[in-house]
């Protein structure tokens, strides 16, 4: 609900909920004010929802010290790299390849993004091209390399480093397939947060709706990890998992949240979807249902955090919240991934934190960009930005 569309009761309201919220946390760092949550305010999992508090406020902080890498080789010059994208349609692979481009030019390298067009016949076309420009690396952008393993092969046999984004389940080093790292955060942090933030702000208290695509592995994996986390509270009840292929969404999303409205009423008061994009399709549906944009059901995306992900959280339409995947710092990470293995070096190990961002704490913003990664990387690697010593 819009500020200017408040009585001053309803505000004191919402404030009164949010202190309660926040009992116990600590003081001075940003938080979510969360949805206005109705129903039992006495929790059915004290103690798990203690602990869901206190990691929602924790993954709320907007201005976190940096903890990745501080040392390394410094740039290794002349060296090119190619992109091969799963989709630019994709948002978050459009924003890992933004943040490539943005660190080649601090790096003084040459970058090349090929666009696999998102159907297999275009990602391995992407990669076979790729190939044939005889990079110093390659970068496997969203996409499982299972299918491309030719490509793949081919690559390790010609010695050009592989570096995935979203590539593989598990972030760092793969040795089937072949990769020097893999860029993600980890899907259980994931998971868990998405669960955390439903079960701290419905207070324990929660009918839950999970969307899906049972045939990505790794957004089975992670769907149901979410509903194991949903489970440790006894007060929330898992109404049913929707199974829809992310390429599904936007015909057959309407129409299921149109039937789960009619089969559960009042009885849906959260979502968590494996991707934000099912919460832009469920959007008309629930609009066309006269539901309110800042009411129930709340909306949570375990996913990359889009900018039209923010844009619904910040205008308070349909989605309450998302846990934001920060784009741009995973592709400076990846260049200076790459920089370690020209130099013979061992991958970082650096795994970005998880991050919850809320109309409260996004500042307006349109993605999750945190403090400190662009300073730390250019003193690694030699390459202070104009105007510092």
């Amino acid at each position: 609900m819009q500020p200017n569309r408040k009585t001053a009761l309803g505000i004191a309201v919402a404030v009164a909920v949010v202190a309660a919220v926040l009992v116990g946390c600590e003081r001075g760092s940003s938080t979510g004010a969360g949805p206005a949550v109705t129903g039992p305010t006495t929790a059915g999992c004290p103690a798990v929802l203690a602990g869901a508090k206190a990691a929602a406020q924790r993954a709320m902080r907007t201005n976190p010290a940096w903890h990745g890498p501080t040392r390394g080789p410094r740039a290794v010059p002349g060296k090119s790299i190619v992109f091969v994208a799963q989709t630019m349609t994709n948002p978050g692979v459009a924003g890992a390849a933004k943040g490539v481009r943005e660190a080649a030019t601090a790096m003084g390298w040459r970058v090349r993004v090929i666009d696999g067009q998102g159907t297999p016949a275009g990602i391995q076309a992407a990669f076979s091209q790729a190939i044939t420009l005889r990079p110093s690396g390659i970068v496997i952008g969203g996409f499982d390399p299972k299918l491309t393993s030719q490509q793949v092969a081919k690559a390790n046999a010609l010695h050009i480093p592989l570096i995935g984004w979203h590539a593989v389940d598990a972030p760092g080093p793969s040795k089937d397939p072949e990769l020097f790292s893999n860029i993600t955060t980890r899907v259980q942090d994931v998971a868990k947060i998405s669960a955390d933030w439903i079960i701290a702000y419905s207070h324990g208290h929660a009918g839950v709706v999970v969307f899906t695509d049972a045939s990505i592995p790794f957004a089975r994996n992670k769907s149901d990890r979410i509903k194991k986390a949903l489970a440790r509270c006894t007060g929330v009840r898992l109404l049913t998992e929707e199974n829809i292929p992310i390429s599904d969404t936007s015909s057959r999303t309407p129409q299921q949240v149109s039937a789960l409205l009619s089969r559960f009423r009042n009885r849906w008061t959260y979502s968590v979807a494996i991707n934000d994009v099912y919460f832009a399709d469920a959007a008309p549906a629930l609009r066309a249902a006269r539901k309110k944009g800042a009411g129930a059901p709340f909306n949570i995306g375990a996913g990359d955090g889009d900018p039209s992900a923010f844009q619904r959280i910040n205008s308070r339409q349909f989605q309450a919240a998302t846990v934001p995947e920060p784009l741009s710092e995973q592709g400076w990470q990846i260049l200076d991934e790459f920089n370690r293995a020209f130099s013979g070096e061992p991958p970082s190990g650096y795994v970005a934190p998880v991050h919850l961002s809320t109309a409260a704490n996004s500042g307006g913003q349109t993605t999750w960009d945190p403090p400190g990664y662009r300073a730390a990387y250019r003193k690694i690697w030699g390459r202070q930005a104009p105007g510092h010593a």
